[in-house]
């Protein structure tokens, strides 16, 4: 067989890798619930309004492992994992899990954090096999956590990302196709403080939104060509998304 023969050409429609991070209360479970025929991979409570299938919630990282291996292994109709959330994933579920294979000597000089970064990637993998092997959409939700960022452009200012470690943000901003942050539309409204001063405060009215492109206040990114903004809709994100059905 030439080489020639082992090229792929054109695109390869494989189903969408998608993680939704935003503050609490924001909507992220919710509109998870929304893709197709979803079963949920659950880390902490909050699934109990949502009318969902999940396992049981998971204790250790062994429960993620052998959900995602039964998921690949057994025969079933589901079409979305949602892992939620991964900032309870990595911790304290591998953090734990690291904790306990290793003492603080082996983990000195950052290599701990390097162990939970290797296991964070190969719960990544295991939901890949789901996505090319089982045709499944792959959500995950975070929390988020305003950090320091150090822009070499300019001086450091704060921004949001998803709430879990450095190089585990690496690896899942890589990773994922839609990088989203779920936020609610901010309004600043000014007023007079008096001696010519003004005042300002954020208002919202409650509309809430998905970001795909990165702006300084927040991590994003899509390669679906995306808008830099839409109203967090599931109806209005799947006629941009090519969603598994």
């Amino acid at each position: 067989m030439s080489w020639k023969d082992t090229l792929v050409v054109g695109k390869q429609e494989l189903p969408p890798r998608v993680c939704v991070y935003g503050v609490h209360g924001v909507g992220k479970s919710t509109f998870a619930s929304k893709f197709p025929a979803p079963i949920y991979i659950s880390t902490e409570d909050g699934l109990s309004s949502l009318d969902v299938t999940s396992f049981p919630r998971a204790k250790t990282i062994d429960d993620i492992s052998a959900s995602i291996k039964s998921l690949i292994k057994e025969d079933h109709s589901f079409k979305t994992v949602v892992v939620d959330s991964i900032d309870w994933l990595i911790e304290p579920l591998i953090v734990a899990d690291i904790d306990s294979k290793f003492d603080e000597k082996a983990q000195a000089y950052g290599k701990g954090q390097m162990y939970v970064a290797e296991s964070f990637r190969e719960i990544l993998q295991g939901l890949d096999v789901l996505r090319k092997k089982r045709g499944m959409n792959v959500v995950l939700l975070a929390h988020s956590a305003v950090v320091r960022f150090d822009d070499p452009r300019t001086e450091p200012y704060d921004r949001y990302q998803p709430k879990i470690p450095n190089r585990c943000n690496s690896i899942l901003q890589e990773w994922v196709d839609v990088m989203a942050f779920a936020g609610y539309k901010v309004l600043i409204k000014k007023s007079d403080a008096g001696f010519n001063q003004q005042k300002a405060r954020g208002i919202t009215t409650g509309e809430r939104l998905l970001h795909f492109v990165e702006q300084p206040a927040f991590v994003a990114k899509n390669r679906y060509d995306l808008p830099e903004e839409m109203e967090m809709n599931y109806d209005e994100f799947v006629k941009l998304v090519p969603v598994a059905n």
